[in-house]
């Protein structure tokens, strides 16, 4: 569907917005009680793109364990599910089928992406059915998505780059392959977007100065390695060799939620093995922003939040 993260912040966030905040305090529970009383069930589901790499879907599975205790824990929340919107299973539309058939009055979705694009204000709320865009439901049936709609309340969350956690993720992984940041440049790696360039550039430019500035590194560029980029190294090499110019070495960081053979390995290092003294000049580790204490952290306390206002019976704002 569409690229992997873009979209403007401003759309998404206000799309969000009103995703969220628009629900009545009262709503009718599948067996016809109102939500304020003892019959809600509340399950927590972690929404990411997907991927047909085994290693991006046991990162995210991982990322469900790992919070699994935190999140049972907090009171009104019985269960918590990883869905994938393609590529892998459990789709989107069995696991709300599941939770629909254990009885769950309310879901709390949570998108695991990098940024309020397409997917999280469009695409997942088209195919939970909190959306009616003709034109996504099309586009879905011609990709085999199946669309569902719960009998469960869903109550959708903001995505991750409302956080400081990205550049927090980038800086920690930028220190543990540096030597001397001020002769070393950081070359940021995402996955890209034609339509929505411009706001991926921003994205990117903020989260590069703020390492740069926190870590003392000597400065940053950009790369992707997504369809804007026509999956070539291409990008990779070129941001290698623009800090290469005015620094001894590059340090290459990928952007992306999960890891992927595709893209952490055969697109990115292959732009950084097409540069010239590369095990000298480039310091570069396959990972991803997965995992991160830091991102569980933020996906508790955001369970928190939407459990508390379930229970109160108010929106959340």
């Amino acid at each position: 569907m569409r690229n992997y993260f873009g979209i403007s912040l401003s759309m998404g966030l206000l799309a969000l917005i009103c995703l969220t905040a628009c629900d009545s305090g009262e709503h009718q529970s599948p067996n016809g009680k109102a939500d304020g009383d003892e019959s809600r069930k509340t399950a927590l589901l972690l929404i990411n793109h997907g991927s047909r790499s085994g290693e991006w879907k046991r990162q995210l599975l991982e990322l469900e364990r790992r919070v699994s205790s935190r999140i049972t824990a907090i009171e009104g929340i019985d269960t918590l599910a990883t869905a994938f919107m393609e590529h892998a299973e459990p789709s989107i539309a069995s696991s709300l089928r599941n939770l629909d058939r254990n009885g769950y009055t309310d879901v709390i979705v949570i998108p695991v992406f990098l940024s309020a694009g397409t997917h999280v204000f469009d695409d997942i709320p088209t195919i939970i059915g909190r959306k009616e865009n003709p034109a996504t439901i099309e586009e879905m049936k011609l990709e085999g998505i199946e669309r569902y709609v719960p009998a469960a309340r869903t109550h959708l969350a903001q995505p991750l780059d409302f956080s400081d956690l990205i550049g927090n993720n980038v800086l920690r992984r930028a220190q543990s392959l540096s030597r001397n940041p001020a002769e070393e440049g950081l070359v940021l790696v995402g996955y890209g977007s034609s339509e929505f360039g411009n706001i991926w550039e921003d994205l990117f430019a903020n989260t590069g100065r703020e390492a740069v500035r926190k870590g003392k590194f000597g400065g940053y560029s950009t790369a992707w390695c997504g369809h804007v980029a026509h999956y070539s190294p291409d990008s990779t090499a070129s941001a290698i060799r623009r800090i290469l110019k005015n620094h001894e070495r590059a340090i290459v960081i990928p952007l992306l939620v999960s890891f992927s053979e595709q893209f952490q390995i055969e697109i990115i290092g292959g732009g950084v093995a097409s540069v010239d003294d590369n095990q000298e000049k480039v310091r570069y580790r396959p990972d991803a922003i997965l995992p991160d204490e830091e991102l569980e952290r933020w996906i508790v306390k955001t369970a928190e939040m939407h459990a508390t206002a379930i229970r109160s019976a108010k929106p959340r704002q």
